[in-house]
């Protein structure tokens, strides 16, 4: 690892340290961060900085615009949605500045973050992929738990469109999913 790189992921978790929300014992914006560049390593192990730093910072300081603060509904949740995006590119790229990365990749983190390209841009779909394998391991079985099947598989089906074709392959593969939830990440 760089050190630049080092510079950067030692930012990003002294923020993330401070969310009070905790799981597992550790604030869960560090938790949620380190999980990110672990599913990272494991289906990008040559992945550029940037992307390295986009799926550490996927989430910084989330807890700072509660979803509350925003109207409830759809509309309400995308707008909320946006500006956690647009906030987080900012604040990654002010880090990735600071850490001595140069002007374009600080941009680049931000296209990253917003997702800007996604089915296009191979990296904004890798941290994509990262961020729905990160889902569905640690995350997927306590969100399910207590929600109606018929909406839980909608999310599922949202989840697997997300993804690329390959990374549909290797969620059917490594989560041993049940039908029908199976069945959207073999859907074309």
């Amino acid at each position: 690892m760089t050190d630049r790189l080092s510079r950067a992921f030692a930012a990003i978790d002294e923020a993330n340290g401070k969310d009070p929300t905790l799981e597992d014992g550790a604030p869960a914006a560090l938790l949620y961060g380190q999980r990110m560049s672990q599913e990272q390593i494991r289906l990008f192990p040559d992945a550029s900085d940037v992307l390295k730093i986009a799926a550490r910072g996927q989430h910084v300081e989330r807890w700072l615009l509660p979803r509350s603060a925003y109207p409830m509904g759809k509309e309400g949740y995308h707008a909320w949605r946006r500006e956690q995006a647009r906030r987080h590119g900012e604040r990654i790229a002010g880090i990735m500045a600071d850490a001595g990365y140069r002007a374009e990749d600080c941009d680049r983190v931000g296209v990253l973050l917003r997702k800007e390209g996604l089915k296009r841009d191979a990296e904004v779909q890798a941290l994509e992929d990262v961020i729905c394998f990160v889902f569905l391991r640690w995350y997927f079985q306590p969100f399910a738990d207590g929600r109606d099947p018929a909406e839980l598989l909608g999310i599922v089906e949202k989840t697997a469109r997300k993804m690329s074709d390959e990374g549909r392959k290797r969620a059917l593969a490594e989560f041993g999913l049940p039908e029908p939830f199976a069945a959207a990440f073999r859907a074309d």
